[in-house]
């Protein structure tokens, strides 16, 4: 009839729902960084994971190629089932850091190592700025939380370059960033199967990997990801 509602599900059909699902928690940290070439390349470096410690690369290409560089088969399928990806290689992903992984310290000088397949990459991070400073300033218990995530979705739409902190991901998949720190980064190289990728540059275009970009800025944030999955 005209006019008429058709009933939402009730609150024992959404429990039903929610039962069906759980939350993964990665903690780590996230490096954005743009070339002179036109690559752009995304590091993810998690000591903490449902899957064991682990990092990977998501590179895009200047033609629009978004590749995965992915540990292990198992890591692959979880991340390629979460984002967009063209080609995804299996590869040793090798990272050394030169400073103190926990954020302790400033992070001043702090020299990262990467090597991925074809992909060699080297950064220098430098102090943290304001923004750094005001997610220091915000407990870890509530930052991580996915409620929080959603409260400062806002702020970060804000920021240069598509960045967000809460979205849907691949597979019905539902994620949140609860940003703790970020520093900028201060200097890189980096070489594609022994290709120069130029010198550093802002993250333009914005990646295309998921629902939100890095900041325009190069910089390396400490996050812990919450990842809502179907069982």
């Amino acid at each position: 009839m005209y006019g008429s509602v058709r009933p939402g599900p009730s609150a024992r059909q959404r429990a039903r729902g929610e039962r069906g699902r759980r939350r993964l928690r990665f903690d780590g940290w996230i490096a954005g960084l743009g070339f002179s070439g036109g690559t752009r390349v995304v590091l993810g470096h998690w000591p903490r994971t449902p899957l064991g410690p682990f990092s990977d690369v998501m590179v895009e290409r200047p033609d629009g190629e978004r590749l995965l560089l992915a540990p292990s088969r198992r890591v692959a399928d979880f991340v390629a089932a979460t984002y967009v990806f063209d080609t995804v290689r299996i590869v040793p992903v090798d990272v050394d850091v030169d400073g103190d992984v926990d954020g302790d310290g400033d992070g001043d000088g702090r020299l990262w190592s990467v090597t991925a397949g074809p992909l060699a990459l080297r950064f220098t991070v430098g102090r943290r700025g304001g923004l750094g400073l005001l997610l220091r300033a915000v407990p870890g218990a509530l930052a991580t939380r996915p409620a929080w995530c959603a409260l400062t979705d806002g702020p970060a739409r804000l920021l240069p370059g598509g960045v967000r902190t809460r979205g849907s991901a691949g597979g019905g998949r539902r994620e949140w960033y609860g940003v703790r720190d970020l520093h900028a980064i201060a200097a890189a190289s980096a070489a594609h199967e022994g290709e120069d990728l130029g010198t550093l540059t802002p993250v333009t275009p914005p990646v295309r990997f998921g629902f939100g970009s890095v900041p325009r800025k190069p910089g390396l944030a400490r996050v812990v990801t919450t990842v809502d999955v179907r069982e």
